[in-house]
């Protein structure tokens, strides 16, 4: 989703990171200009084949972050991170933000001459470090808790009601927003009023939980509402009313719809690319790519994927596919474009952190016996 539809969670970490520069720690300070040591000249000059592995270098992360466990146990403290997401080192957070980020600066240099990084560059206001560092005390969902809402564990995490052509479970017998999100899907896809395939519902079950924690009323600072955090113009173009912007129903009809439109836009330009990949490759890489589209929008994916410059990547990797992943060929699409058209690791994180949520949700016990997570 755009920047002016992240929800509560994804707007703090934005704001935390920076408009994309949104990879470096949180404890910038003033360092003296550097011209010839610039983080965007270490993205440039790193090869393509960088991107193996990175994907599953940064769900490692993200999931220290999520989980409160690894190397982000304890939330003072910082991580550090190359051009693969290899993790690189940690430390804990000084007395001032200053003080952190000399210490950041100095464990880079460290790296560096130790030769665990090929190049280092002190971080800054204003100036990304490299290696790249990410501070664990950064808004989070509980995802536990979100998990609860979502498969309505508890009476009040229920729902029932009727929206527009849906009526869906009973004041008596109340469902969950798993049921309702299978309920919604199946019926639009009856009336073709959306083309989605299945395997795409995990991920959107898992953006339920990451936008909104499964909340009715989450509510950003960009006044993205409801559990999909969709802005007043999204709703809108649901031809959804003011009083309903809450409703779970209407909120998973429109971004249905809104995915479905996404899909629409993002296919033609994917399918020249990418179209000649195994099937179930294929998909992998395309419903990766329409999360990215939630977050940041279609523009920006059909951008890495057709623009003479940000398609370059797009372009190694379809030709040198057998030796990437799905998930390494979407991330480093926008790895290798990191400093462009503001793109940064907040997008990255934000579909590693989708994954992350649907991978748990997968492994519930109510999941666990369904059919619902085979298609992933």
């Amino acid at each position: 989703m755009d920047p002016n539809r992240l929800s509560l969670r994804q707007q703090s970490l934005f704001f935390i990171l920076t408009a994309l520069w949104a990879l470096c720690a949180t404890a910038e300070s003033d360092v003296p200009d550097d011209s010839e040591r610039d983080w965007t000249q270490v993205v440039r000059s790193s090869p393509y084949w960088v991107s193996q592995g990175v994907y599953t270098n940064i769900l490692t992360i993200r999931d220290w972050v999520l989980r409160e466990s690894g190397y982000c146990s304890e939330s003072d403290r910082h991580i550090l991170f190359d051009m693969r997401g290899q993790f690189l080192a940690w430390l804990s957070d000084k007395a001032t933000r200053e003080a952190t980020q000399a210490q950041l600066n100095d464990t880079r240099r460290s790296l560096h001459q130790d030769e665990r990084v090929d190049t280092w560059v002190p971080g800054g206001k204003g100036q990304t470090g490299y290696p790249f560092a990410l501070s664990c005390d950064q808004p989070h969902v509980d995802l536990d808790r979100a998990l609860a809402r979502y498969l309505g564990r508890a009476p009040a995490y229920r729902l029932w009601g009727a929206w527009d052509d849906l009526a869906f479970a009973s004041s008596a017998e109340p469902g969950s927003l798993h049921d309702a999100l299978n309920y919604v899907y199946s019926t639009r896809a009856e009336q073709q009023r959306i083309n989605l395939a299945p395997g795409l519902l995990p991920h959107l079950a898992g953006q339920i939980l990451i936008e909104s924690g499964g909340q009715q009323r989450a509510h950003s600072a960009a006044d993205a509402r409801g559990i999909m955090q969709l802005s007043p113009t999204a709703l809108s173009d649901c031809q959804i009313r003011p009083k309903n912007y809450w409703h779970r129903l209407a909120q998973i009809d429109c971004a249905l719809r809104l995915t479905n439109q996404n899909a629409r836009n993002l296919r033609p330009a994917f399918n020249e690319r990418f179209g000649h990949l195994p099937e179930q490759k294929r998909e992998r890489l395309f419903n990766l790519l329409l999360i990215q589209a939630y977050h940041g929008g279609a523009g920006r994916v059909t951008s890495l994927l057709t623009d003479p410059q940000l398609g370059k990547p797009a372009d190694y990797f379809a030709t040198h596919h057998g030796r990437f992943s799905a998930g390494d060929i979407a991330f480093g699409m926008v790895f290798h474009n990191l400093g462009r058209d503001r793109l940064g690791l907040a997008s990255l994180y934000y579909v590693a952190d989708v994954e992350l949520a649907m991978e748990a949700l997968c492994k519930t016990p109510e999941i666990t016996e369904t059919d619902f997570c085979a298609w992933k």
